[in-house]
């Protein structure tokens, strides 16, 4: 023990001064007695109380340790410090820093000899070094060198390597005088010497104590920071101590604890020369790093004395205890096995059971975990901490990688629960045989935590959907580099990736190294920019520079790196290394597979020679026989011959089953010995006794020669020697040639640090990782290989701003793993007419295959191979490599029997990469829109998977045929249609088989086909759009083809100009198929005149041979739409001054003093005419102007009359609104009111307005019944704003009310005016026609007529699949940001809210990198935080800090208006927005990005683009007038479709009508109304549509054939009488007996009364029954046809059967993707107050309520008007539910706000304080009504029962509810005649007091089958609490919308359950008396009639009051006074 700590103090020293050293001790002690000495020991001790050791303070000094005297820490990314092995290098860098100025040169003591001769010696030599050592440090180099205790030989052998051959005469003096040199350094009398050289060694040492890091997200504990804290305060303390001691003069007794500084130069002398006996470089070597203490580094190479050896003419250090044997034949060197590490004090085993309940189910089995998984344990199991483990073979490192995992799981496990959608972990192991190995490792042991792994490497391929269910994925590294490059951020996968586990990381030696390495870095980057955190572990064999590999993972080296050298594997190894030397008898052997029979069959020969084969013959035995058998069986019949003398094989080109076999023999112990090839080290663990390397040359196919055995390898090798179980040492040989024997004993001892090779592919890999942040000391690199891959047309770089950007080529590159010079060959060779021979020709050409070389021994079996498999010629024959890789490859397809191992193994190789490579070439010719070579390649890359040629039969595809009976269809060239039409029977027939025909046929149909129908109509006349329906025509099979979908391609082709105008990937799904559902694309292609015949499109699937489709698109009957008039041009006008308007009022209203070019032009058709206008202008040309001028005209000269203005859009409302509002209303005192499906006025306030501002829809509804409207009829003017919707969904809603209006003003023969505002139309003619505008009114500008100039810059992006797709367009959107618009305001519209919050956090994410990440946040950070402090939306919190805003609908009301503050006042200048901001808000910005052009439609479940109008919008909205000279656009669109977009946005779109899908409805309004009462009528009513003109002008486009009268005709009769026909099923209409009439029907009147479709009042029809319960009515309410168009996007169908788990009522599961389930469940969910899986479902909800309402009470309608009391009683408290947001069968008292379930005992329990008699009886609150009651107005009471459980704040929301609930007292009477009419007395009250049945008083005596009314007088109870004007609107908090207060009166029989009369109240103020009027029964009785008062609001309100009728027989005097009781309902109807 002692010994050891003098070593750490003095370093090592040879034992007899050891024992001097304790002698000389023992002297000094001998002088004093035993007192004093304790006294001593008793000072010390006091002196020091932090017990500093004795000698410690000679440590090197703590400066460097402190932080605070950092300058600056580096920034990540720049230069690191690295820590080299390298000692020269070490010299160099380091002594001559001019870091260390306070070092005082050496004084020349005593003219010191040795200081002049070196001085001399570097003067002369310091030309020819660029970095010369300092004098000094040579000095010391030498002195230690002389000083030590070796021959003058060995020294000038040492010194001359030192020297070099300059210093020769150096070398002679310096022996000369050796001993004097020596002594009198030793004597001299100045210390600054060895001061200088420790000083020196501190600052070297000082810099590197702490490796620097680049930034890294570190996670602790408590108990981590802690330890780290307590640390750091000692490294401090001593530091200090350290800095005090160095400065006075006298040094503290505290410091050095009583010791003289001449008594401690004494002893470091000692020790110097003690230390003589040891080599000085490697000391120096080992001593750069280990000064250092790691607290987990076990590295005994660094710590253990050396001796040194020469072994083969080369110095080595070794090992002590080695034997060595050198004779003429060999040089042998054996190194004996190491003892194991004594156990540590510390060191404590970890027992499973005392793991938490997750580690024990995981390490099930096991007892305890073993040393080194025991001493990791905390930091992997308790912490966070990245870790690199360096451990020999054998050590248990999986198990530690496993505690890492369960470390993972543990972080996700909640409440019991592994959210196991939160995480992934990945497992990157280095081969694919290991990563299956580890797979079922992992799968096993997480089998019982319910925790899924996958395999995911080139074997395994996984789904998106496997990937996504999949917990733990095993992969190998050039897999996982993929799949990361390819998801750019598809969230999916790699932002939930938080362990990222790397097996074998030493691996980064080698040729794959570099993939590890973009690995780390790229997943470093992502740490670093999303500052997520993604833990790494690194497992590795034990490697020298451990440091260097810590680092660059990013470990911190004091916790998480563990190096545990040789002596803790578990069987030590004893290593024998042999080196042959004699010539003649080299047998150099093949690391070959061929090698393996030939060694086997020798060592066998040479054991029978000498007699020794019994060694090695198996135990015979019971297993043995078994064993025999099963060996007889294999196919192999050298692992057949070898196995009865106890020898077998194992190479790669064995087949599996017979690897298996050897495997399971050698572990069994029947065989005894096995040859390998290396790869079963890696591969398979089977450990042996005994390992022998036999020669250390392989065959490496990729340099196509021999190269040494990687070191690495040796070591996996080596480390499989020795069973864990048996025995106590393992033993490794290792055979080799003299030459190298020195190479392998180096590195097997001193272990190879291991460098990167990330070089040498840099040009792929950052092919792959496009990212301008590189800094300048790579750049040049960089810049080189950019160039490169420039001039490839990889990437497109630019030179002058060093900005990156990828190409489609670049990109298929990167996906496939295709190196940058295959991609200069195809560039050169592909053209666009190359046949299948010319495609292999050129594969085989490609870089990947460069090492193939052609051996001599192969010509031979080549030259067979090419004649007997080769379908195509091989250009470059058997001769040459490309050759030869062509005949593989088609020898592969052709599945031609090759007999040479190394030809199957370049096979293999082969057609693996020329699958690639293939699919690669199709991607190519795809983008450069080469149809045939498409099409070629796209069936080649099949070829090459299914290995079958292209004129094979495709039933080849199918295993389950036999092979003679394809043989026969092939024969009889029986093709898959033929074996269609045909019956099993004559198939069997055919082919001499008869049962085999059912099995044919069922393949034949498993082959996937579709069929395709293709629609076209012309958009303009060089645009064409194609709905293509597809419908799959195959039978499904899970085992064929798996439970996804059938991948297709799908391409339109122009025969005649060989080219491509779209193509796109496309998913049949499985459910699509087996439902035989069509699918349908949309797409827009181009076309040319004259009009070429046909166009093709074809559809080819991705995996089948055989399977495609053609679908003609004819171009015969086209008729291209008319040539659109031209523009108007704009005037050059003087600018018109707003004083024009003659009006100072309505002057006040601007702030400019001049209308622009536009409005100067416009202006006096709007303001001085009344003709009807339609502007077309682009955005942003001030067209709002326009509209108030057209008013300010209305007010002028019409002032009774309205005006109104239809925006499409609420939000376009609202902001009219809140302009209106201020500047019409306040400003100019006229009535502005706004009517939208939120907000509906009272009539009156109606009637009383100037100004009506509408959506198309409420207007719609509200003119339907325009006769009794007469507001609709005081219209004079309709302003519709965006009238070019008219082509979009919402556009026949504009029609229809154009087209209305003008009837309406031909009926009532009041002109209406019609102004229509537009952007820039292409057929604005055909609009102003139908408007009836003359040429006067017309105004069509051109797009460019903008006030401010616009620059679009569009950009295509690559991927089918959407999520993908997006992610890619966030990093040129930043890029957009930052060069377009750095400083000014940006807009980014997206489609949906998902995709407003992922760009959010992305942006955020690369703002982080930058210099400053809030660079876009222009106001002060803490007022920012107060802003934060007021949102709700927690995203938003996040990227408003950041500066970037989010908009959309799913937001609260309050927090879109802050988010607009904020984005109008350039307080954030950044603003991500869903599309209908674009309409919603007018935000101009400088920069508008439109990110992605299509949206998710929830009814088609698809993505489709958006209309062009709303593209158009979206970029009007760049520029701002005020600020901009100009704006700009980008626009990132999929990149099939930039070309449309490129057309589109500069030319007009043209607008067409969209009626015809919706007319049936319109239809039927109008027959409600009245207004079409024939089909002459409907006809009339046709041609005043928008649809009409456009059905003219372009007929191609609505499938009608030519424009005659008589087509058009009869086009139009057919569309009539197919709606009639449909309103006619639907219960809506009644066509006369006449076949002309037209009567409407009440459904009909209730569907255009509440704005329904006509297929949902058919469904209530059909489903309504007289006693629904109220789970019926919700199912009905979801099954509305208004909710068809609720979106289920992607996944969702998961959530909602996640959802469904916590709701009450089930569902059918199969229905998940249905809108309806979805409404359904989301009502469900609304009544349940359930948690909302998304934000997105919250909006969906607001959707589901807001057409809730109308679609219940046309319910309520229906069932009245059946008469059915139950189920309307139902229907009511389905609203009430709706509107509250409980449901019925919870107790009314859970409406209250902030009230739940378990406060509800509170009432049950509270007491009433009695005061004398008016004592309430009741104590149990149960209910609203006993609530009110017992409160009585009174909130003190009601804050007494809640205040023990609610805050004031909440109490008060719930008494602010409760307090304004309506308290109804009800009156009833019934009015009528009666036998003994008096005058006057016409009417009887009811009693509403609860009495008996038998009191006869109570019962009414009423004449039988005669009209009376009762009338209910309702008197709302006023508690006096309620200051100021009564809110009519109801309380709702559940409920979106505000909603009026109103009652339904409900009388009903309950015994019949019939409903007789209904009727709705609205709100009652004070008092309203109700009428209704009811036919008593015509069979005279007693009947009791109940009177319901249900609320259409709350829960629990409802009243109910008996009415006891008395009918009798009527007299002849009732029948006179008929017509009297007529009168009188008259009255009281009204």
């Amino acid at each position: 023990m002692e010994t050891k700590a003098i070593k750490q103090m003095f370093g090592p020293f040879p034992s007899s001064s050891a024992t001097t050293a304790c002698n000389a001790t023992n002297r000094i002690i001998s002088h004093f007695n035993q007192d004093d000495l304790t006294a001593l020991v008793q000072m010390t001790e006091k002196e020091s109380s932090d017990k500093v050791f004795f000698g410690k303070n000679l440590a090197f000094s703590f400066d460097m340790h402190d932080l605070d005297h950092f300058d600056e820490l580096p920034i990540n990314g720049e230069a690191q410090k690295t820590i080299s092995l390298d000692y020269k290098k070490f010299l160099n860098e380091h002594f001559q820093e001019p870091s260390t100025p306070e070092l005082k040169p050496v004084e020349k003591t005593n003219g010191s000899f040795l200081w002049c001769e070196v001085e001399k010696y570097l003067n002369a030599t310091l030309k020819e070094m660029t970095e010369a050592p300092r004098i000094e440090d040579l000095c010391c180099t030498l002195y230690d060198m002389l000083a030590s205790v070796k021959s003058g030989d060995e020294l000038q052998d040492e010194l001359f390597e030192l020297l070099g051959p300059e210093g020769l005469d150096l070398i002679e003096k310096l022996l000369q005088n050796r001993i004097t040199i020596v002594d009198r350094f030793l004597n001299s009398s100045n210390d600054h010497k060895i001061q200088a050289l420790q000083d020196n060694c501190k600052k070297i040492l000082g810099e590197n104590t702490k490796p620097n890091y680049g930034c890294q997200v570190t996670i602790q504990s408590e108990q981590e920071k802690q330890l780290m804290k307590q640390y750091r305060r000692e490294e401090k303390r001593i530091a200090r101590r350290e800095k005090k001691s160095g400065e006075d003069a006298e040094v503290s007794g505290d410091g050095l604890m009583g010791f003289d500084p001449k008594e401690l130069r004494i002893h470091r002398e000692q020790a110097l020369l003690n230390a003589r006996s040891v080599p000085i470089l490697s000391r120096q070597r080992d001593m750069d790093i280990e000064k250092i203490r790691y607290p987990h580094v076990y590295d005994s190479q660094a710590e253990a004395r050396k001796t040194s050896a020469f072994i083969a003419g080369a110095k080595m250090i070794l090992p002590e205890g080695i034997q060595r044997e050198n004779n003429k034949l060999y040089e042998e060197v054996r190194i004996p096995y190491s003892e194991p590490m004594p156990v540590g004090l510390e060191e404590k085993p970890v027992y499973i059971q005392d793991l938490d309940e997750i580690g024990q189910l995981a390490f099930k089995g096991m007892r305890r975990l073993n040393r080194i998984q025991s001493i990791v344990f905390e930091t992997a199991y308790n912490t966070n901490e990245n870790m690199l483990i360096c451990a020999p073979t054998g050590a248990g490192k999986t198990n530690i990688a496993m505690l890492t995992v369960l470390h993972e799981i543990r972080q996700h496990f909640q409440q019991g629960v592994i959210k196991k959608n939160e995480f992934k972990i990945v497992y990157v192991a280095p081969m694919k045989a290991l990563a299956a190995e580890m797979t079922n490792y992992f799968s096993k042991r997480l089998e019982p935590l319910g925790i899924i792994v996958k395999e995911l490497t080139g074997d395994m391929q996984l789904s998106k959907n496997e990937i996504l269910r999949t917990q733990m994925l095993v992969t190998t590294p050039e897999k996982w580099d993929v799949v990361t490059r390819k998801s750019v951020g598809d969230v999916a996968l790699s932002q939930i990736v938080k362990l990222l586990i790397l097996d074998e990381v030493h691996l980064l030696h080698e040729d794959r190294g570099p993939v590890l390495e973009s690995i780390v870095a790229r997943t470093l980057r992502q740490v670093e920019s999303t500052q997520s955190m993604i833990r790494i572990l690194g497992l590795s064999a034990t490697l020298p520079n451990y440091l260097d590999v810590a680092t660059f993972l990013h470990v911190n080296p004091y916790i998480g790196l563990f190096y545990f050298d040789g002596r803790f594997r578990p069987v030590p190894l004893g290593q024998t290394f042999l080196g042959i030397k004699s010539a003649n008898k080299v047998m150099v052997f093949v690391h070959a597979r061929n090698a393996t029979v030939r060694t086997a069959m020798s060592l066998i020969e040479r054991a029978k020679n000498c007699g020794q084969i019994f060694c090695f013959l198996p135990t015979q035995g019971p297993e043995y026989g078994h064993a025999e058998k099963q060996v007889q069986k294999s196919r192999n019949k050298q692992v057949r011959e070898l196995f009865p003398d106890g020898f077998s094989i194992h190479h790669a080109g064995m087949l599996r089953q017979d690897r298996n076999l050897v495997e399971n023999l050698f572990s069994n112990g029947h065989i005894k010995v096995l040859v390998c090839t290396a790869t079963l080290a890696w591969g398979v663990n089977l450990p042996a006794h005994a390992v022998i390397i036999k020669g250390t040359q392989i065959y490496a196919a990729k340099r196509g020669s021999f190269v040494d055995l990687g070191i690495l390898d040796v070591m996996q090798i080596f480390g499989r020697a020795g069973r864990p179980q048996f025995d106590k040492f393992g033993e490794g040989v290792i055979i080799t040639t003299h030459d190298k024997l020195s190479h392998y004993l180096t590195l097997l001892t001193q272990q190879n640090p291991i460098e990167s090779q990330f070089l040498e592919s840099l040009a792929d890999n950052l092919n792959a990782e496009i990212d301008p942040t590189l800094r300048k000391h790579r750049e040049q690199l960089v810049i080189e290989v950019g160039r490169k891959l420039d001039k490839a047309q990889m990437i497109r770089f630019e030179e002058r701003t060093g900005y990156f950007s990828s190409t489609d080529l670049g990109r298929t590159a990167s996906h496939y793993y295709i190196k940058y010079n295959t991609i200069e060959t195809f560039n050169e060779l592909f053209d666009a007419h190359k046949t299948e021979g010319d495609i292999f020709a050129i594969v085989s050409k490609a870089e990947e295959f460069d090492q193939i070389k052609v051996r001599e021994e192969e010509i031979e079996e080549l030259d067979a191979l090419l004649n007997n498999f080769c379908e195509l010629s091989a250009p470059g024959g058997v001769e040459n490599s490309y050759g030869k890789i062509n005949i593989l490859l088609q020898t592969y397809i052709s599945r031609g029997e090759m007999d040479s191992f190394s030809l199957i193994s370049d096979s293999a190789y082969v057609a693996q990469n020329a699958a690639r490579i293939v699919r690669a070439l199709f991607e190519i010719a795809l983008r450069k829109r080469w149809p045939t070579m498409t099409y070629r390649l796209l069936n080649l890359s099949k070829v090459i998977d299914k290995r079958l040629w292209g004129w094979a039969s495709p039933l080849r595809q199918f295993s389950v045929l036999p092979p003679h009976i394809l043989t026969r269809l092939e024969e009889k060239k029986l093709t898959v249609d033929k074996l269609k039409d045909m019956r099993k029977d004559e198939i069997g027939h055919i082919l001499h088989h008869v049962n085999i025909g059912l099995k044919v046929k069922q393949c034949v149909h498993q082959i996937p086909s579709v069929m395709m129908e293709a629609s076209i109509q012309p958009i303009t006349r060089t645009v064409l759009r194609v709905t293509l329906s597809i419908y799959p025509d195959f039978t499904w099979n899970d085992q064929v083809h798996g439970t996804v979908g059938e991948p297709w391609w799908i391409w339109v082709e122009d025969p005649t100009n060989d080219h491509i105008y779209h193509s796109e990937y496309f998913l049949a799904l499985k459910k699509q198929v087996i439902s035989k559902e069509a699918q349908l694309l949309v797409f827009t292609i181009p076309i040319f005149e004259p009009l070429p015949s046909q166009y093709y499109i074809r559809a080819v699937s991705d995996r089948w041979l055989g399977a495609e489709a053609v679908c003609i698109i004819n171009f015969q009957h086209l008729i291209l739409p008319e040539r659109h008039p031209p523009h108007t041009e704009l005037l050059d006008l003087q600018p018109l001054p707003v004083t024009a308007l003659g009006c100072k009022a309505y002057e006040a209203l601007y702030n400019f003093s001049h209308f622009n070019p536009v409005q100067t032009q416009i202006f006096h058709t709007l303001y001085h005419t009344d003709c009807n206008v339609l502007l077309g202008a682009p955005t942003g040309s001030g067209k709002t102007v326009a509209a108030e001028l057209a008013i300010f005209r209305v007010f002028n000269k019409y002032p009774t009359s309205k005006a109104v203005y239809i925006a499409p859009l609420k939000a376009l409302v609202r902001e009219r609104m809140d302009d209106w509002k201020v500047r019409i209303e306040e400003k100019l005192g006229k009535r502005v009111i706004e009517l939208t499906g939120d907000v509906t006025p009272d009539m009156k306030s109606i009637a009383q307005a100037d100004l009506i501002v509408t959506t198309p829809e409420k207007w719609d509804g509200v003119s339907r019944s325009w006769q009794n409207r007469n507001y609709v009829q005081q219209v004079t003017i309709l302003i519709i704003d965006e009238i070019h919707l008219l082509g979009e969904e919402r556009g026949p809603v504009l029609e229809v009310i154009v087209s209305r209006t003008n009837f309406i003003s031909s009926h009532t023969e009041k002109p209406v005016r019609i102004v229509g505002l537009s952007t820039a139309l292409a057929n604005a003619r055909d609009l102003a026609d139908w408007l009836n505008i003359k040429q006067m009114g017309l105004f069509n500008f051109r797009p460019s007529v903008r006030p401010v100039p616009l620059e679009v810059h569009i950009q295509g992006f690559p991927g089918q699949h959407y999520c993908p797709r997006m992610a890619s367009m966030n990093k040129p959107a930043f890029q957009a940001i930052r060069s377009h618009s750095p400083a000014k305001p940006v807009l980014i519209f997206v489609s949906s809210r998902r995709q407003t919050r992922l760009t959010a956090l992305e942006l955020i994410a690369f703002l982080a990198t930058e210099e400053d990440p809030k660079q876009w946040l222009n106001m002060d950070e803490r007022e920012m935080e107060n802003i934060i402090g007021t949102v709700r939306d927690s995203n938003l919190k996040l990227t408003l800090a950041f500066g970037i805003g989010m908009h959309h609908a799913g937001l609260h009301e309050r927090d879109r208006k802050t988010v607009e503050e904020l984005f109008v006042n350039c307080k954030v200048q950044v603003l991500i927005a869903t599309s209908t901001l674009a309409w919603g808000v007018n935000f101009p910005a400088h920069l508008v990005i439109i990110k992605g052009t299509e949206y998710y439609d929830g009814k088609t479940r698809r993505y489709v683009d958006f209309p062009i109008t709303d593209v158009l919008q979206m970029m009007g909205r760049a520029g701002r007038p005020q600020f901009d000279d100009q704006g700009k656009a980008v626009i990132l669109v999929h990149d099939i479709k930039k070309d449309f977009y490129k057309k589109f946005l500069y030319e007009p779109f043209p607008v067409e009508s969209s009626l015809l899908g919706v007319l049936s409805d319109h239809l039927n309004a109008e027959i409600a109304g009245g207004t079409i009462t024939s089909k002459q009528d409907a006809m009339d009513y046709i041609t005043w549509t928008y649809f009409f003109r456009r059905l003219i002008m372009n007929p191609s486009y609505y499938n009608l054939g030519d424009v005659s009268h008589d087509s058009v005709n009869k086009f139009l009769s057919h569309l009539i009488e197919k709606s009639l026909v449909e309103l006619e099923l639907s219960y809506c209409i009644e066509i006369g007996e006449d076949n002309r009439s037209i009567e409407p029907l009440t459904y009909g009147r209730i569907a255009s009364y509440y704005y329904l479709k006509h297929q949902t009042v058919k469904m209530f029809k059909d489903r309504l029954k007289p006693e629904c319960t109220i789970e019926e009515l919700l199912s009905i309410l979801s099954d509305a046809e208004e909710y068809t168009d609720l979106p289920v996007r992607h996944n969702e169908d998961h959530m909602n059967s996640e959802l469904a788990k916590c709701l009450p009522v089930e569902l059918n599961p199969h229905s998940f993707d249905s809108p309806h389930t979805k409404a359904h469940l989301l009502l469900q969910a609304h009544l349940s107050r359930a948690m909302l899986p998304c934000p997105d479902y919250d909006t969906d909800t607001k959707t589901v309520l807001d057409q809730a309402l109308r679609v219940c009470q046309a319910m309520l309608d229906v069932a009245a008007n059946q008469g059915w009391l139950v189920t309307a009683l139902n229907i009511t408290n389905l609203v009430q539910m709706v509107i509250q947001g409980r449901w019925l069968k919870d107790s009314s008292l859970l409406t209250l706000p902030n009230i739940e379930q378990h406060h509800l005992h509170l009432f049950r329990k509270w007491k009433p304080i009695i005061k004398g008699s008016r004592a309430r009886c009741r104590t149990s609150i149960e209910c609203l009504p006993e609530l009110i009651h017992a409160c009585g107005g009174k909130d003190h009471i009601f804050s007494s029962m809640v205040e023990k459980e609610l805050q004031a704040t909440k109490t008060k929301q719930a008494w602010n509810f409760l307090s304004r609930l309506p308290v109804i007292n009800v009156g009833i009477s019934v009015k009528g005649s009666w036998d003994d009419l008096v005058e006057g007395h016409n009417e009887l009250s009811v009693s509403t007091l609860t009495a008996d049945k038998r009191d006869d008083n109570r019962w009414i005596k009423l004449h039988a089958d005669q009209e009376y009314v009762l009338q209910v007088s309702l008197q709302r109870v006023h508690f006096g609490f309620h200051k100021g004007k009564q809110e009519s609107s109801a309380v709702t908090p559940r409920f979106p919308k505000s909603k009026d207060e109103g009652w339904f009166l409900i009388l009903g029989e309950v015994d019949k359950r019939e409903l007789i009369a209904l009727k709705r109240v609205g709100y009652v103020r004070n008092h309203h008396v109700a009428s209704l009027s009811f036919f008593t029964p015509e069979i005279p009785g007693r009947y009791i009639f109940t009177l319901y008062l249900m609320s259409d609001c709350y829960l629990g309100l409802d009243q109910q009051y008996d009415i006891y009728l008395n009918v009798t027989q009527e007299s002849i005097s009732t029948q006179v006074n008929m017509e009297v009781s007529n009168a009188f309902t008259d009255l009281a109807v009204k």
